[in-house]
C-alpha cells in the first residue's frame, strides 16, 4: 500500500483475537476495551470486531457465547465473525461429519459446557443432546456469523485469505482455514489483513497482515489491536 493504512476517520476499532471458550479472559478484555475507549478521544463511533474461534478447547465455550450476546461493550457496534471452530461444530450438528475432526480440535471441552460428556463416539444420541441443550439464541448466533468485515484499509477475517484471488473473490473455507500461502506472502493485497487462527507468541505485524490469535486458551493472553486513523496499539490480558 502506497500510503500508510488507516481506520476511517472517526471510528476507533478493536479487534479481538481467538477466545476458545475463556469467557474470563474475555470479560477482563471488554473491561480494559471500555477503560481504553473512555480515555481515547475524537472518535465518534467504536467498533469491537471478534476475530472468531469463541468455542472448543477452553473450560466455558457456553459462557464466551453468553458474554457475546449481552452486548456488554455499550455503545460499540458489534461484529463476529465465523471461525473454523465453528464451522466444525455446525458440521457437526447438521449431520455433515461425524465430529471426530471437532472433537480432536477441542470440541469435548464445548460439549462438557453445554453439560454433555462426550463419548468415543458421537452418534445420533450425542447429537441430538447437543441439538436439545443449546440455547436457541446460541444456535442463532452461530448461524449468522460473518465470514469477513472491511473498515478502511483493514479487512478483518479469521484465517487469512488466498493471495491468488481477489478479495472479493475469497473462497469461504480458506477465510477460515489457510495459513498457507497466505502467512508467507509478501503481496500487497490492497489492505491490511487482520486474522487469527495461526498461534503466535506476540502479535505477528506484517507490512499487509496482523495476527492476533496469542493462544489464549492455553497462555492466559487474550489480545485486542487498537486501530484508530494510521495508530495502533494493542491490549492485552495478563498482563
Amino acid at each position: 500500500m502506497r500510503t500508510p493504512p488507516a481506520a476511517p476517520a472517526g471510528t476507533r476499532i478493536y479487534a479481538i483475537g481467538d477466545i476458545h471458550g475463556r469467557a474470563d479472559l474475555l470479560g477482563e478484555l471488554y473491561r480494559l476495551i471500555a477503560a481504553d475507549a473512555a480515555a481515547a478521544r475524537g472518535a465518534g463511533r467504536r467498533v469491537v470486531v471478534h476475530i472468531g474461534d469463541y468455542i472448543d478447547r477452553g473450560p466455558d465455550s457456553r459462557g464466551v457465547i453468553e458474554l457475546c450476546l449481552a452486548h456488554p461493550l455499550a455503545g460499540f457496534l458489534p461484529v463476529y465473525l465465523k471461525g473454523n471452530h465453528e464451522q466444525m461444530m455446525l458440521d457437526y450438528l447438521d449431520g455433515r461429519n461425524d465430529g471426530r475432526l471437532w472433537v480432536m480440535n477441542g470440541g469435548g471441552e464445548t460439549l462438557t459446557s453445554y453439560g454433555i460428556e462426550p463419548e468415543t463416539r458421537l452418534g445420533p444420541p450425542v447429537r441430538a443432546a447437543l441439538t436439545s441443550a443449546l440455547p436457541e439464541g446460541h444456535r442463532a448466533f452461530l448461524d449468522h456469523l460473518a465470514l469477513s468485515a472491511r473498515f478502511g484499509d483493514y479487512l478483518f477475517v479469521h484465517a487469512g485469505i488466498d493471495p491468488e484471488r481477489a478479495i472479493d473473490d475469497q473462497d469461504e473455507d480458506d477465510m477460515i482455514w489457510i495459513r498457507q500461502p497466505f502467512l508467507s506472502s509478501t503481496a500487497d493485497f490492497g489492505c491490511v489483513v487482520v486474522h487469527g487462527h495461526t498461534i503466535t507468541r506476540a502479535p505477528a505485524v506484517r507490512a499487509n497482515r496482523i495476527g492476533i490469535d496469542t493462544g489464549a486458551f492455553r497462555s492466559g493472553v487474550l489480545t485486542a489491536l487498537v486501530l484508530d486513523g494510521a495508530d495502533r496499539a494493542f491490549l492485552h490480558t495478563g498482563r
